[in-house]
C-alpha cells in the first residue's frame, strides 16, 4: 500500500481524511499539521504524495510545494476561491467540501503523479540525493545534530558559499586534509 502524508490545520480533518484513505485501502497515512513537518516527513520518508489544506499552521500549501523535492506531488483540498490562487504541475486542486469518491479519485491521481515523477528522476538526481543524505548522516553522527539541523546546516553553507547543496555535501564527505 502506498504511503501519503495528510496535513491540515485541523486535527479532526487530518483524522477524517486518514480514515477515508485507510479504510478504502487507498493508502496508509502519516499525519502532521505544519509546513515544517511536511518538509521533514517528505524528505525523511521519501514520500511522493501529500494531501493538505490551502493553509497549514505556519505556511500555505503553495509555499510548501515549492520546497518539496521534484518527486513529490500535492493534492490541495480547499474552497474554490483559494484553489484559484494555486498553480503548479505537481498540484491537484480539489474543491471543498468534497465527496468521499472525489477524494479517493483525486488521491489515486496524486499517487500516480508521484510514481511517474519518481520514475522520471535521473540516475544523477538519485545519486545526488543519496550524497546529500550521507552528508546529513555524517553531520548528525559527528556533531550530534538532528536531521533537521544537519539539513539546515547544509542549506546555510550552500547559500553562504553560493554553491549547490550537492557540492557542499561532497565537501562535508571529503576526508580531512583533502580540501
Amino acid at each position: 500500500m502506498d504511503q501519503i502524508l495528510v496535513a491540515f490545520e485541523s486535527e479532526k480533518t487530518c483524522h477524517r481524511v486518514r480514515e477515508i484513505l485507510e479504510r478504502s485501502g487507498t493508502a496508509s497515512c502519516l499525519i502532521c499539521r505544519s509546513a515544517d513537518q511536511v518538509r521533514r516527513w517528505v524528505n525523511k520518508q521519501h514520500l511522493t504524495a501529500v494531501v493538505c489544506g490551502y493553509k497549514l499552521a505556519d505556511e500555505t500549501a503553495a509555499d510548501v510545494l515549492e520546497d518539496l523535492p521534484p518527486f513529490c506531488a500535492m493534492l490541495v483540498l480547499a474552497p474554490q476561491d483559494r484553489l484559484n490562487l494555486l498553480r503548479g504541475e505537481r498540484l491537484i486542486p480539489l474543491p471543498a467540501p468534497t465527496s468521499r469518491s472525489a477524494l479517493l479519485e483525486g488521491v489515486e491521481r496524486l499517487l500516480q503523479m508521484g510514481r511517474e515523477a519518481e520514475k522520471s528522476l535521473s540516475r544523477r538526481d538519485r545519486e545526488e540525493r543519496e550524497l546529500i543524505e550521507r552528508a546529513k548522516a555524517l553531520l548528525m553522527a559527528r556533531n550530534a545534530m538532528t536531521e533537521e539541523e544537519a539539513h539546515h546546516f547544509l542549506q546555510k553553507k550552500s547559500m553562504d558559499q553560493g554553491a549547490k547543496l550537492v557540492q557542499v555535501a561532497r565537501r562535508v564527505l571529503e576526508p580531512p586534509g583533502n580540501a
